[in-house]
């Protein structure tokens, strides 16, 4: 009776072994070929992540950057926001001159952002310190502004007269754009 296989026991082999090919079939031709895929997915989802983080980096870097450079000029920033008042200017900065004069000149090539004055100054003074101290507070004002060179400096006895041209940056033009 040695040789004899129970029948359950034949029946527990042959379950099991069909489980083993089974699982093997399923591992060969499921299991392996979706793995060498998930291995090629992972390392493409890794290099996104490693590009998603660098431009998350760079996106920091220029957003810290942007902020300082936000604070450090939020002066120009505002004066980029206001118009230029022409009446307002000459009353800000008459106490610096005793004649001051602006004229606003016709440009060839306006293009509606800038416009152009020439400025006449007389001022009593025996040297151009007070002009300087004038650029400097155009530079501060809450206007942009750019003196254009050259400067003209005529002395007359103890007066000393001035005339130059400047762009101004008017905004109307941009506020109306945004109006409509």
């Amino acid at each position: 009776m040695r040789g004899r296989i129970n029948h359950q026991t034949l029946y527990l082999i042959f379950l099991s072994s069909l489980l083993l090919v089974g699982v093997l079939l399923f591992s060969f031709f499921f299991l392996i070929p979706k793995g060498k895929e998930y291995r090629l997915l992972r390392l493409e989802s890794k290099k996104e992540q490693q590009i998603i983080d660098r431009a998350r980096e760079h996106h920091t870097t220029i957003n810290e950057k942007l902020e300082k450079l936000q604070t450090a000029h939020v002066e120009t920033i505002k004066a980029y926001e206001n118009h230029f008042n022409p009446k307002k200017f000459t009353k800000v900065h008459q106490k610096e001159f005793q004649n001051l004069f602006l004229t606003e000149m016709a440009m060839a090539d306006h293009n509606g952002s800038f416009k152009v004055y020439e400025v006449n100054a007389t001022t009593r003074i025996t040297s151009p310190d007070s002009f300087y101290h004038f650029l400097e507070t155009i530079n501060k004002s809450e206007w942009i502004i750019a003196v254009n060179f050259p400067l003209h400096f005529e002395r007359e006895g103890e007066l000393i007269k001035s005339s130059f041209t400047m762009k101004v940056h008017n905004n109307e033009e941009e506020k109306a754009k945004e109006g409509h």
